[in-house]
């Protein structure tokens, strides 16, 4: 961050205002630094009832940012995911606290003992995208408070009728020092992010996480990055493709392709490419046979809109054949319902295989040899996950070994983010960092290394000015240890 960029970032409006309520929660984090396990527990239940009381507003709240998303959407993916992370979390967190104990050199220390022990880091700053903004607000909210930390949320410019509601509900289960929400007014992530929080965790772009990651460091403080970046999903000859159609349509015409996980590129078997598209168009006329009905998600706003459009009209001007899966159903005026549509013949000068799609277009490449998706693949910026259809347990362990990812759902598509006990995370471009389960009560504590001196002081032997009897000892211990 330049000179200039700096002093516009804390001259921002919010600037003062986010800085007044992060001196407020670490001052009550001083006054009560390590939270009981009684207290986390009532956290955890303060937001599970936030969420049950208010889920039809929560649910309405999202639909109006949107313009039209999926009631059924929003509740399973969103509502009933924090649930199930919350219950989960409150069942095992009695044993994440406990100390650990490690193991001591007893020839040197034969009275002491080594423990880690848990405990909080401070104030956590949390910025939230829009595609899933209940779940990537609340979710880590979860691993937080569970780790006994206080909370600090900015929610995105598209999601300014939830912000609103969670400014409104927010404090009557949580005093500010505990949880404050924020809307994004203006503009005000930089000035977010330029706060010196006990960590801050993001969920967004690639390229808004680079500038967030620039941000934290002036203050050294840790991040953790949920990017995304292009997750592939590879059908083996052995797989039955209409198995694969099912599941990987499935995933991306959920919330309308607009997910960080979601199957960015499909290599198909070389021939398979008609039988492919007959599938397609089958389950899509089944599944959706109105593109105006309310189980099909809107995009977000006419930006994003015009983006897929360009990214669509650039793919066919330079070659590509588009396959619209939704044929002879036109989107009522301003809706930005988009067609979930395939394309083939892509190459990677077009827009649509250079940056995520993040929408419901689906480019399709053949191949004839796994190496050629494992290079292919390499080649490119690490993805946030990979899908290999096969029941080949050998070609499964090629791809799990020789392609690297954040994480991975074999046979299906996004189903590990759902897994509460598997850390979520990315690696290079998609991110660092993982939450979810136990790795997000560890991402958010301190794992405190704690050395207590027994009664018996071996130190003492090895005391200048070195004798014999130093050197002597040195070497036993040298020699016993090779």
């Amino acid at each position: 961050m330049n000179t200039a960029t700096a002093a516009a970032t804390e001259t921002h409006p919010a600037f003062a205002q986010f800085s007044a309520c992060l001196a407020q929660q670490r001052l009550a984090y001083h006054a009560d630094p390590v939270p009981t396990l009684a207290q986390r527990l009532a956290n955890l239940e303060s937001l599970k009832a936030l969420i049950r009381d208010n889920e039809a507003a929560l649910v309405e709240a999202v639909n109006a940012d949107y313009g039209s998303r999926c009631r059924f959407e929003t509740r399973f993916s969103e509502i009933l995911m924090v649930l199930e992370d919350i219950a989960r979390t409150q069942k095992q967190l009695k044993k994440w606290l406990k100390p650990q104990r490690r193991h001591i050199d007893r020839l040197l220390f034969p009275t002491s003992s080594c423990t880690v022990i848990p405990q909080p880091l401070g104030v956590v700053g949390v910025i939230v995208p829009w595609n899933f903004p209940i779940m990537l607000a609340l979710a880590p909210l979860v691993a937080i408070f569970a780790a006994g930390n206080r909370a600090m949320v900015k929610m995105s410019e598209n999601s300014d009728q939830l912000a609103r509601l969670l400014i409104k509900l927010t404090p009557q289960y949580f005093p500010a020092d505990k949880l404050q929400f924020f809307a994004d007014d203006n503009g005000s992530g930089p000035a977010f992010s330029a706060q010196p929080f006990d960590h801050l965790f993001f969920t967004g772009s690639a390229q808004t996480g680079r500038a967030v990651m620039a941000s934290a460091a002036k203050n050294l403080t840790p991040v953790t990055l949920e990017l995304g970046g292009k997750s592939p999903a590879v059908v083996a000859p052995d797989f039955p493709l209409h198995k694969a159609a099912d599941r990987i349509l499935w995933a991306k015409a959920f919330n309308a392709g607009q997910i960080c996980t979601n199957v960015d590129y499909l290599f198909l078997p070389a021939g398979s490419e008609q039988a492919f598209t007959e599938l397609a168009l089958k389950l899509i006329a089944q599944r959706y046979p109105d593109i105006n009905s309310n189980d099909y998600t809107a995009i977000i706003d006419e930006r994003a809109y015009q983006r897929l459009q360009a990214t669509l009209d650039d793919a066919i001007l330079k070659g590509a054949t588009a396959v619209n899966l939704m044929p002879g159903q036109t989107a009522a005026p301003g809706s930005r319902k988009f067609a979930l549509t395939l394309l083939f013949n892509v190459t990677d000068d077009m827009q649509v295989m250079q940056r995520e799609i993040f929408g419901p277009l689906l480019p399709v490449k053949t191949y004839s040899d796994a190496s050629e998706v494992i290079a292919y693949i390499n080649s490119k910026p690490r993805p946030l996950a990979f899908y290999p259809f096969t029941h080949d347990k050998a070609l499964q362990q090629r791809y799990l070994a020789d392609v690297m990812s954040g994480g991975v759902t074999i046979n299906h598509a996004i189903l590990h983010v759902g897994q509460h006990d598997l850390p979520f995370g990315g690696i290079g471009d998609s991110g660092m960092g993982h939450y979810h389960g136990y790795e997000g009560f560890l991402t958010f504590s301190k794992l405190r290394p704690v050395f207590k001196q027994g009664a018996y002081n071996s130190v003492s032997m090895l005391l200048p000015p070195y004798g014999r009897l130093a050197e002597k000892m040195t070497d036993w211990l040298i020699k016993l240890k090779g």
